[in-house]
C-alpha cells in the first residue's frame, strides 16, 4: 500500500484537486493542456503534478515528443476503503436494523 500520508498532502491544496479535476474530465493531457486557463506559471503546474506522481495520483507517460498525465484513482479509492466506508458502517448497520424493524411492524 502507497503512503497515505504523501496522499493527504497532496490532496490538501485547492491547485493539486483542480488537477486532478481536469485529468478526471479528460484524462491523459500534456502539460500545455491543463496549464490552459489556470491562473498558474507552467513551473507551479509542473511542481504540483510532481507532488502528485510522488503519492501516486498522477502517472504520466510519454507519447512521441508529449509527455500525457494520467489520473490514478488507485490511492483515492484506498482512501475510501480505509477511512469512509469504516465509518460507515454503523449507519448502515443501523439503517437496515431499522427497517427490520418496520417491516416486523407492518406485518
Amino acid at each position: 500500500m502507497f503512503a497515505m500520508d504523501e496522499v493527504f498532502k497532496a490532496l490538501a491544496d485547492a491547485s493539486r484537486r483542480s488537477l486532478l479535476d481536469r485529468l478526471h474530465l479528460k484524462n491523459g493531457q500534456t502539460l500545455n493542456e491543463l496549464c490552459e486557463g489556470l491562473a498558474m506559471t507552467r513551473q507551479a503546474v509542473t511542481k504540483h503534478l510532481v507532488i502528485l506522481e510522488a503519492a501516486n495520483l498522477v502517472t504520466a507517460f510519454k507519447h512521441g515528443r508529449e509527455k500525457l498525465h494520467y489520473l490514478n484513482p488507485v490511492p483515492i479509492h484506498q482512501i475510501g476503503e480505509r477511512w469512509i466506508r469504516k465509518f460507515e458502517r454503523g449507519k448502515l448497520t443501523a439503517l437496515s436494523e431499522l427497517k427490520r424493524q418496520l417491516e416486523k411492524r407492518d406485518e
